[in-house]
């Protein structure tokens, strides 16, 4: 089993994460993690931990996994915002067949605000794409 296990752990944390460097080759045979790093992931700060000295491979091996985990956070993001819209039309649903006046009277103020909020900040956005893609087009266009 020890031989299947990566040299590398990732302790994922809000964050990022920390560093471990597994390790197999003891006399004991258990598997020691050694932490090695630290891990931001907002501003892809690598701090060593202690005294460690991370080498060129440490390195690497974490550069890519903030790649790779950047990757895979875009897409959950992604994923939960069509998730998101996904609810809202089950919420549109909830509203026209089972709601009650009461159960109207608790959630109608809360999502009007919070679709009046995303409307606006989306026709915002929108707008300014439009705007800067007519910009970029104009400019093309005098070249």
């Amino acid at each position: 089993m020890s031989s299947d296990l990566p040299d590398y752990y990732f302790r994922v944390r809000e964050n990022g994460a920390l560093v471990f460097r597994i390790d197999t080759e003891n006399r004991q045979r258990r598997i020691d993690m050694n932490q090695i790093a630290t891990v931001n992931i907002r501003n892809g700060e690598t701090k060593s931990h202690g005294d460690h000295v991370l080498s060129d491979e440490d390195r690497a091996v974490i550069e890519g996994w903030i790649a790779d985990r950047r990757a895979v956070l875009a897409e959950r993001e992604i994923d939960d915002i069509l998730r998101a819209v996904d609810h809202l039309n089950l919420t549109t649903q909830w509203v026209q067949s089972r709601a009650s006046d009461h159960d109207l009277d608790v959630v109608t103020d809360a999502l009007l605000l919070a679709m009046h909020d995303l409307r606006s900040t989306l026709v915002r956005k929108k707008a300014e794409r439009i705007l800067r893609a007519q910009d970029h087009s104009e400019d093309r266009q005098e070249d």
